[in-house]
């Protein structure tokens, strides 16, 4: 598990679907979407103000099956982007004056939710 600290403003959490919330490619193999242990959890943990992105590499014309899950699962999100290229996710960002550094990465093992301990500064 790993331990973030994070300042007290409000966040974007950008997750990938398969693999990092759902079992990774359960949707073709077992006809049905699977939630990883912790990952419905962890989600309901964030502040209402964070926003909440999913990406996921899945066509169109699976939108609809996957929006079900989702709701039907009781996963929070605010948007939701399909058709995402299969390679790496890269995120930029600015480091504020501050110093509090804007972009955070954390990779976890496939089809192996592990929820980051977020410490928030006070």
């Amino acid at each position: 598990m790993e331990r973030m600290v994070l300042s007290t403003l409000p966040k974007t959490w950008i997750l990938d679907l398969d693999g990092t919330l759902v079992k990774h490619n359960g949707y073709k193999l077992d006809g049905t979407d699977t939630l990883l242990a912790g990952a419905k959890e962890y989600l309901a943990e964030l502040p209402e103000e964070d926003r909440i992105v999913i990406l996921t590499s899945r066509e169109e014309r699976y939108r609809e099956e996957t929006l079900k899950f989702l709701k039907e699962s009781g996963i929070r999100y605010d948007e939701i982007l399909f058709e995402m290229p299969m390679g790496e996710r890269i995120v930029v960002n600015d480091r504020k004056p501050s110093g509090i550094p804007m972009a955070v990465a954390v990779n976890v093992e496939r089809n192996q939710f592990e929820g980051m301990v977020v410490v928030r500064e006070k």
